[in-house]
């Protein structure tokens, strides 16, 4: 992706829609006047009235309990350094994006306009009731160290600056976890650091609590060696100053046999020789963003026995503040902890180091295009993706905290606990990501009917830049390309193939031939093969039938009946499935939702949904997903009588018989698989009770469109679909007016069909 287009992008993506990347939703029912007056005049007097005698009480009645502040003065933004509080909202509005996916944190930016460390003190602590944590972001240094420091003394929340201790917690469990690769002790390795700010000063004090000694560290800024006869060091610096090291000592002569460096300072600043003359299994952290202080392949090509993190996701083992923070104030939030101590983080920094070490989960390695992860040295730290680090450092952290004495609240049964944090990682929509990397891994050929219309090619565009897929353009050329040049679009080299064209006219006969020998017991005749050869929907299918595509997306433009008959003309159902369906997957807040069927069967009887429920737990398995069934009615285990009621409840009893390895129940009102603690108070048999459902069926068609529709629309869910599922070969169809974004995930999920 060109610079120019990058910033294009950045700039549309933050600013379409309703600007920014966050908003307020409301967590109470507001539909009527009594809704109204008890949010509001005069029932909230009550928990104002039970907060003033109970402080305590603030945690039961508002958000305070799961609300952190970011906030920060602009003073050192990401690789931009001072912009500025307003230029610096951006950033922050991304940092409350990433507490709510990862851990389900609600998170207000606050950025102010102030330089003065007073006035930053004072302001945070007058916020202090608001807030259940503070995370302070991108705030200079040595400011940053005076403002936490006060900060943790003066509030009685947990407080936390992400540049330091995050960027300290992740790169100390790769430090644990390569040590234990190369077999080395802790307490004798020596080490050289490039960078004497705020992250690598954190760093290193917390290496020294897990045992590094002060007497193996050697430091560098840019203005050289920390040494006693400097004049501009300032007090965070001097615990690592050298005295019995000459003045002009270099980070050379710290890196010759040294065991581990570390580096958070600019790009390029180590040489391949300085890395050659290190120790044996040696260690290299070089965390400079966006170049690194020697790159992976420099370390690499002169130090086969190298264990090498970055801060890039391009390379292995990236050291990601994201692996960290969501999951500390998870923790420190369940407990209401007063502080994030010492003790907290080096319980977050040993089960990151745990975690690496357990098998990696299928999902993980979909979404970063592995056959298998393993520990080992080129994978020292979890992926950003893996969904148990939720359910692995919040409890961690929250175990620390009452350990340590600074919890408020305790937590008794930890397995629940591990359970209701499950059941918030359904924020974390990695699915998507999954699947775009899978069809990285192996592009296929993709056929496009709908050439002619630039939704379309903006999609095509988003593929070509993904590299997911080889796009295959049906409609007029000239057409075409100018519609290329007149919307700028970047797409190049790209097959156009028009059927009604001359050039079309050998290959329209031959794939009529294919057409007409499955159909001539059908009333077709060659000349009804060739004039619908001449129909985008016909030519595509019979392209991916012969081979010469490997996948087929149609129906932007046409009506699903219209666009589904070649399909099933040219291609037909997979061997033993007497069924076609379609699926739609929503990407909801409690994770990916599939809906079958919602497109194609009418009124399925029980035997048949049935099949329709197989299939679609097939696909979502294949999905790397465990599927986890509900038959949905209007009622709930022979609540209620009628045909659709018994219809479900035979269904059930049917599946539940012939795949017992599935889990599934039914009949039951759509709203129970949501609604836990309802359907473990009321129905605690059921096998949904613990995680609730992923997948649901429907007992016919109108029922399914419309949830469908309703949801995607009132709720405003992403969704993917619709997924045709039972044909022989990959044929799927879009609903009229899908986005570019929608177009985009469907290519990706049909191109890893089959």
């Amino acid at each position: 992706m060109s610079s120019q287009k990058l910033r294009e992008d950045a700039l549309h993506y933050h600013a379409k829609g309703r600007p920014g990347k966050i908003e307020v939703v409301p967590t109470k029912e507001t539909l009527n006047q009594r809704d109204l007056s008890l949010a509001y005049s005069p029932g909230v007097a009550e928990p104002c009235l039970e907060i003033a005698s109970f402080p305590e009480k603030i945690y039961d009645y508002t958000t305070k309990g799961n609300l952190v502040a970011v906030i920060t003065n602009g003073t050192a933004v990401l690789g931009l350094g001072d912009i500025g509080p307003g230029a610096s909202k951006p950033v922050m509005e991304g940092k409350c994006l990433l507490f709510k996916i990862y851990a389900d944190i609600d998170a207000f930016d606050i950025e102010l306009n102030t330089t003065n460390i007073d006035e930053f003190v004072r302001t945070v602590k007058i916020l202090e009731p608001t807030f259940g944590g503070v995370n302070l972001e991108d705030i200079a240094a040595p400011a940053c160290f005076e403002i936490e420091e006060r900060l943790r003394k003066e509030l009685t929340i947990p407080v936390m600056h992400d540049d330091q201790h995050g960027t300290a917690i992740t790169s100390a469990a790769a430090l644990l976890n390569a040590l234990t690769i190369s077999g080395k002790e802790i307490s004798e390795i020596k080490l050289a650091v490039n960078g004497a700010g705020a992250a690598a000063i954190a760093c290193l004090d917390l290496y020294v609590a897990l045992g590094v000694k002060k007497e193996n560290i050697t430091v560098f800024d840019k203005d050289g060696l920390l040494h006693p006869a400097r004049t501009n060091l300032v007090p965070n610096q001097y615990k690592y100053v050298r005295d019995q090291l000459p003045d002009g000592w270099a980070l050379a002569d710290a890196m010759r046999g040294a065991d581990v460096f570390l580096g958070l300072s600019i790009g390029k600043v180590v040489s391949q020789e300085m890395v050659k003359s290190m120790a044996k299994d040696c260690i290299v952290f070089a965390m400079a963003n966006p170049t690194p202080e020697i790159s992976y392949e420099e370390a690499v090509e002169v130090r086969p026995d190298i264990i090498m993190a970055t801060g890039r996701s391009d390379y292995p083992n990236q050291v990601n503040n994201v692996l960290g923070f969501p999951y500390i104030f998870r923790g420190a939030l369940d407990v209401r902890a007063t502080a994030i101590n010492e003790a907290m983080k080096l319980a977050a920094v040993r089960a990151l180091a745990d975690l690496a070490k357990k098998t990696v989960p299928e999902i993980v390695n979909m979404t970063y295009g592995q056959q298998n992860l393993s520990f080992g040295r080129q994978y020292i730290l979890p992926k950003p993706t893996d969904p148990r680090l939720l359910t692995t450092v919040a409890p961690a952290v929250a175990k620390a905290a009452m350990e340590s004495g600074v919890a408020r609240k305790l937590i008794t049964d930890w397995e629940e606990y591990r359970s209701q944090l499950s059941h918030r990682i359904g924020l974390d929509n990695s699915l998507i990501r999954g699947i775009i990397n899978q069809a990285k891994r192996a592009p296929k050929r993709v056929v496009f009917t709908d050439g002619e219309n630039l939704t379309v090619l903006r999609a095509v565009q988003e593929v070509i830049e993904q590299k997911i897929a080889v796009p295959i353009l049906l409609g007029n050329a000239t057409k075409i390309n100018r519609m290329i040049r007149e919307n700028k679009l970047e797409i190049e080299r790209v097959t156009i193939l028009d059927p009604r064209s001359r050039k079309q006219e050998k290959t329209v006969l031959e794939y009529a031939e294919v057409l007409y020998e499955k159909r001539k017991r059908k009333g077709l005749t060659f000349v009804d093969a060739k004039g619908l050869m001449l129909h985008r929907n016909y030519y595509g299918a019979v392209m991916v039938e012969v081979g010469a595509a490997d996948v087929l997306i149609s129906g932007l433009t046409r009506n699903y009946p219209q666009t589904l008959r070649p399909a099933l003309q040219v291609i037909g159902p997979q061997e033993g499935i007497n069924k076609i369906l379609g699926m739609y997957i929503l990407m909801s807040r409690f994770g990916p939702i599939f809906l079958a069927d919602t497109t194609v069967n009418i009124s399925p009887t029980a035997e048949e949904l049935v099949e329709i429920a197989e299939i679609t737990a097939n696909e979502v398995k294949r999905l790397n997903v465990e599927p986890r069934i509900a038959f949905l009615s209007y009622s709930t285990f022979g609540s209620a009588g009628g045909e659709d009621a018994l219809k479900m409840q035979k269904a059930v009893k049917i599946l539940q018989q012939k795949r017992p390895d599935l889990i599934v129940d039914g009949e039951m009102q759509a709203h129970l698989p949501f609604s836990l603690n309802l359907l473990k108070e009321s129905y605690p048999f059921s096998p949904l009770a613990k995680l609730g459902a992923n997948t649901l069926i429907f007992p016919n068609l109108s029922s399914s469109n419309i949830a469908y529709n309703l949801l995607k629309e009132i709720a405003q869910i992403e969704k993917i679909g619709p997924v045709l599922m039972g044909l022989k070969k990959p044929i799927h169809v879009l609903q009229l007016g899908s986005t570019v974004r929608e177009i985009f995930n469907m290519v990706a999920v049909a191109v890893v069909d089959r």
